[in-house]
């Protein structure tokens, strides 16, 4: 079996807060708490949960655009952690990022071909003004965009279409990882699905390896291979796609699938309703994070241990101590 294209063992960050009046505050807010995967090459990852799970904070830690607090990043067997700026820098072509706000991640004072051709630059990928403009306009017809437009402003564009120059962007250093953060929560629906389509297109015809970050099961569901589900920092669970939305282990997945709207009226679903609200990250429940909310949780042992991520089916983690 190939080594994974990238592996996360253990990460973790704690954002330290500010005290009072002359006071040096102990406490952290523990944004990612120990999480643990693996991404093979061409696959897609589906990382989803509530807001405030440490989601998009471990998709930022992967790249370094944060600095974790504990934990390793392999990416093609080196260690990210481990890198200085000017190897960071180098890995950045081969790493890159998807923002959810399609307008605030582009600089309003630049042209769309100074944005999505700053890669090219940066990284001495093209020869000469004639050889990044014509690069810019095959990128832009590859996300659907005329080439005309790179001297246009982002201001001039839909949301759809800003979000398909910050793909091009992403795409003009030819990476193999995109971190697709929330990529595409603030469109519309019918957006949406267009916007995913063409993910799942350049997918196919550059061999690109996507995390992809969300909390819409039924949006995550058309484009994952694999779903992990977090909770609190956790990954509560880790399967394919198919397995996690046909046969759900977690308590806390079995919620969040049964509030996915079903199309057809004739059908129903049995709405499971979590009790409480989601504890604080500055003070998580011990044990299992969960337990404060969960249906079947066990008094003395959810509150108490910690479960583990255990493999309870070929490909299935669960942390659970009732359902491993």
């Amino acid at each position: 079996m190939s080594e994974p294209l990238l592996k996360v063992e253990n990460l973790v960050k704690h954002f330290a807060l500010p005290g009072g009046f002359l006071k040096k505050s102990t406490e952290r807010l523990r944004a990612v708490d120990g999480v643990s995967f693996t991404v093979s090459a061409g696959e897609t990852l589906g990382v989803v949960g509530e807001s405030g799970c440490g989601k998009s904070t471990t998709g930022r830690c992967i790249l370094r655009l944060i600095e974790p607090t504990s934990g390793q990043v392999w990416f093609e067997g080196r260690d990210v952690t481990a890198l200085g700026k000017e190897d960071l820098r180098a890995l950045a072509r081969d790493m890159q990022i998807i923002f959810q706000d399609p307008f605030a991640s582009l600089n309003p004072r630049m042209t769309v071909g100074a944005i999505v051709g700053e890669g090219l630059v940066i990284h001495k990928l093209a020869k000469g003004n004639a050889d990044i403009e014509a690069r810019v306009a095959q990128l832009l017809e590859t996300v659907g965009l005329n080439a005309d437009h790179m001297r246009r402003y982002p201001h001039e564009f839909s949301g759809g279409q800003r979000q398909r120059i910050g793909i091009a962007r992403a795409l003009a250093v030819s990476p193999k990882l995109l971190v697709c953060d929330e990529a595409v929560s603030a469109l519309d629906v019918s957006i949406q699905a267009q916007v995913i389509n063409l993910l799942q297109d350049l997918q196919a015809q550059f061999g690109l390896t996507y995390i992809f970050i969300a909390h819409d099961l039924s949006v995550v569901e058309h484009i994952a291979n694999r779903v992990a589900v977090m909770y609190l920092g956790r990954i509560v669970e880790l399967a394919s796609a198919h397995d996690l939305y046909t046969t759900p282990r977690h308590p806390y997945t079995e919620a969040l699938l049964s509030a996915v709207p079903i199309p057809d009226p004739t059908l129903k679903r049995q709405r499971i309703r979590l009790v409480g609200d989601v504890p604080s990250p500055i003070r998580p429940p011990p044990g299992c994070h969960f337990h404060t909310r969960c249906p079947i949780a066990q008094k003395g042992l959810c509150d108490v241990q910690r479960p583990e991520l255990k493999q309870t089916t070929e490909g299935h983690w669960v942390s659970c101590h009732l359902r491993s």
